[in-house]
């Protein structure tokens, strides 16, 4: 297949901002005189250039993200807006930990605010905001939970901390002070000593993101950027359309 092109864009100000505009700290900071022109490397992101399916163009970005570490931290962050029942949205930065033709793999505390949306609401988006990029990638579908072998075998994989982080955490729960969560940790600390098996918390575990809709997003000069989407229909393949920016 072919590929789109792996250079990462050159952003520069411009429309009049200056670099002194941008950082003259005596001038309050005004959002509105803000502004980046994105020039993509080659034609940028065509059709003709795309895999059939999303989750080979997301690799390839995601290859690329990866490769733009200097410039990009933590490619794998992604945002996760989720609603409860009665439709009220929200929004937080999780980090992607598997992905493959299944769909997009993050892990959390199944009492946290993100994880009683979904048991109220399967659906779910997600953001990649690959700013210096001048790229994002957007997903809908709707989750359901990992297997627990598949969740034990990423727990494992986990440092020791994160592992009894997990423990210690009553995640999106109100606190009395950072006190009481650091107490918790040295408990748990002192329970599993260097070394010892630390036992997968049975309210902690995967979801697993079924895409339905993923968008590639590149951007070009005079904000006419490129907008890809996937579309899966009911046949199983998948419908790539073009948006206007």
């Amino acid at each position: 297949m072919n590929s789109t092109r792996p250079t990462a864009p050159r952003v520069r100000q411009d429309d009049g901002v200056s670099d002194h505009d941008q950082h003259d700290h005596h001038a309050p900071s005004n959002p509105a005189v803000m502004r980046a022109q994105y020039r993509p490397p080659g034609e940028g992101l065509l059709e003709e250039d795309v895999p059939a399916r999303p989750m080979e163009l997301f690799e390839l970005w995601f290859n690329e993200a990866t490769r733009a570490r200097g410039v990009l931290y933590e490619p794998n962050a992604m945002v996760v807006s989720t609603a409860d029942a009665a439709g009220r949205p929200s929004s937080r930065t999780v980090l992607l930990k598997a992905y493959d033709d299944r769909g997009f793999v993050f892990y959390t505390n199944y009492g946290s605010r993100k994880a009683r949306d979904l048991a109220a609401n399967h659906e779910i988006a997600l953001l990649f905001p690959w700013h210096p990029m001048a790229r994002q990638v957007i997903v809908s579908g709707t989750v359901a939970h990992t297997s627990r072998e598949e969740t034990a075998a990423y727990f494992r994989s986990r440092p020791r901390g994160s592992q009894l982080g997990a423990w210690a955490s009553a995640q999106s729960q109100v606190l009395t002070s950072r006190a009481e969560l650091d107490t918790a940790y040295a408990e748990l600390d002192e329970r599993y000593p260097e070394g010892e098996i630390i036992p997968v918390p049975d309210h902690w575990g995967g979801f697993r993101v079924t895409p339905r809709m993923v968008e590639f997003w590149q951007g070009r000069e005079n904000r006419l950027h490129d907008r890809l989407r996937y579309v899966h229909e009911a046949s199983g393949a998948w419908r790539v359309e073009r948006l206007g920016p």
